[in-house]
């Protein structure tokens, strides 16, 4: 089994990798965790992690300045249904368009946009940074399976993703208003947190990645 994270530039890859490898541990399989910036290596790989972290702008450049990235993210993710996830930037960059810097266009595979946090309690500070609980919505999911309500994770982030149909948020967390931890659908899955950066909890959510087969 073949786990691409996607190198355009961006995100925390070494981390991200590890963790990935830290995952595998517990499942009674063979996996190879890559790193790649090559869009011919998407096509036989069996998951695919896209991370993420800046803003949203450069990183949708980043991933445009590789020839053919784009389009073998669409043949591999949305065509073939290759499981996907998506981390930070990584996440937002599954949204129709961002408001971050200006206005840019997204991979549009989740309906909605991304916009600016802006908590009800002026006292909080932006970017949003460091633990908060995962609130989980009513829809079961398996790679969600492992967590529970109360489950601390670890955010750095200054803008969130609004998705057009709420059945696409599988779990929020409350800072100065709910905002989008986890989104997803079919074979589609983000979350604005960093799981490599969450202990246990986000190592627990790779395991589970790692073994979904939508």
């Amino acid at each position: 089994m073949k786990v691409v994270v996607v190198d355009y530039g961006s995100g925390n890859l070494r981390s991200v990798a590890k963790a990935l490898s830290l995952a595998v541990l517990d499942i009674n399989r063979e996996y190879e965790v890559v790193v790649s910036a090559d869009p011919d290596l998407l096509c036989c790989s069996d998951y695919i992690v896209l991370p993420g972290v800046g803003a949203f702008g450069d990183c949708f450049a980043g991933l445009t300045a590789i020839n053919g990235m784009i389009e073998s993210l669409n043949d591999s993710v949305i065509s073939k249904g290759v499981p996907f996830l998506g981390i930070c930037v990584g996440m937002q960059l599954m949204a129709e368009r961002s408001a971050e810097h200006g206005e840019f266009g997204g991979l549009g595979w989740i309906g909605g946009e991304v916009m600016p946090i802006e908590p009800t309690d002026k006292g909080q500070k932006i970017p949003h940074m460091g633990w908060n609980e995962l609130i989980q919505g009513s829809r079961v999911h398996p790679v969600l399976s492992s967590l529970k309500n109360g489950d601390h994770v670890y955010f750095v982030h200054s803008f969130a993703m609004q998705c057009t149909d709420e059945k696409h948020v599988l779990a929020m967390t409350e800072y100065g208003g709910q905002i989008a931890a986890i989104v997803g659908r079919d074979n589609l899955l983000g979350t604005q947190f960093h799981p490599e950066k969450s202990q246990a909890t986000g190592i627990s959510l790779l395991n589970n990645f790692l073994q979904w087969r939508p």
